[in-house]
């Protein structure tokens, strides 16, 4: 039957193998090096030749002064996002859905997905102009209002405002798409019964649509909490500043500046194996949980 079914779809298995090929090649392959983090890794010795040091560099790292800092950091910037943003695309997909107006739906889904092409390096460029303390838009503004002009990016307060709004507005046109599939989905013999009892829009969103991409949206749910710990790298590393490190200095950040820059490449593999570790537990743990509450899970 194995040799059946492989001859049948021979072709589609061809198309997957360059996919499953960058896989192994870039991504299992490379995590075999994971081991530096328990060794006292030199260049000169290689990865298999460098002295075994045990949880030497894992103990450093939860023994710092920057432990408490960086995991605070880097749980509250997630917990934040996903508090305000997680469900912005659902509202969203929602109010598409409820349009009648073809071209101004579509004019609508157009422009809500064109800030997910934008580079991040642009979208924080922009933040930076339009926020500048001087010639900013928004401080322009202010100044009309008889207010005083803020210096956001160096303000500690704002950080994570700012990077959790720029990472709303970037994402959730996008993020909507599946949303939008998931409710085109629902079998619409539900609404013209719904219609038929009486039930408003309203009453249809919450007893058949919502009801209706519940397992969609648990399993984007538990994907999002199992990815929690990887805040985006590269937006922080071009917002933050020395100013801003009490509240923006996260684990990935701390792994660049360590195992990269400073070259300290055992400990800051540790620390991103530490990073990873957390990401999977919580990963299992929210699956669980959906599974016994919800009956949706990823596996």
């Amino acid at each position: 039957m194995l040799i059946k079914n492989l001859a049948r779809d021979k072709f589609l298995l061809l198309m997957i193998l360059p996919v499953v090929v960058y896989y192994i090649v870039f991504h299992y392959v490379p995590m075999s090096g994971i081991v530096i983090a328990f060794k006292n890794f030199t260049v000169s010795k290689g990865i298999w030749g460098s002295d075994w040091v045990g949880v030497k560099w894992f103990e450093q790292f939860f023994n710092s002064i920057f432990f408490w800092r960086l995991l605070r950091n880097t749980l509250l910037i997630s917990v934040y996002g996903l508090l305000f943003g997680f469900w912005v695309p659902i509202a969203f997909a929602l109010l598409l859905s409820e349009l009648k107006n073809g071209y101004f739906k579509r004019f609508a889904q157009t422009v809500s997905y064109l800030p997910h092409f934008v580079s991040i390096v642009v979208v924080v460029g922009m933040m930076v102009m339009f926020l500048s303390p001087t010639n900013g838009v928004v401080n322009l503004l202010l100044n009309r209002l008889g207010l005083s002009s803020i210096a956001f990016f160096d303000d500690s307060a704002w950080f994570r405002t700012l990077y959790v709004g720029s990472d709303i507005w970037q994402s959730f046109g996008w993020n909507s798409i599946i949303y939008l599939a998931a409710i085109a989905g629902i079998n619409t013999q539900l609404y013209e019964a719904a219609k038929c009892d009486g039930a408003n829009r309203w009453r249809q969103i919450w007893h058949i649509t919502l009801p209706g991409i519940r397992p969609t949206i648990m399993i984007l749910l538990i994907l999002s909490v199992g990815n929690m710990m990887n805040v985006g790298f590269e937006k922080i590393l071009l917002m933050y500043n020395p100013g801003t490190y009490e509240v923006s200095d996260v684990i990935s950040t701390y792994v660049y500046r360590r195992g990269i820059l400073a070259a300290d490449y055992s400990y800051g593999a540790a620390v991103g194996l530490f990073n990873s570790a957390v990401n999977f537990i919580l990963l299992i743990a929210v699956n669980q949980t959906s599974r016994k509450m919800n009956q949706a899970s990823l596996w």
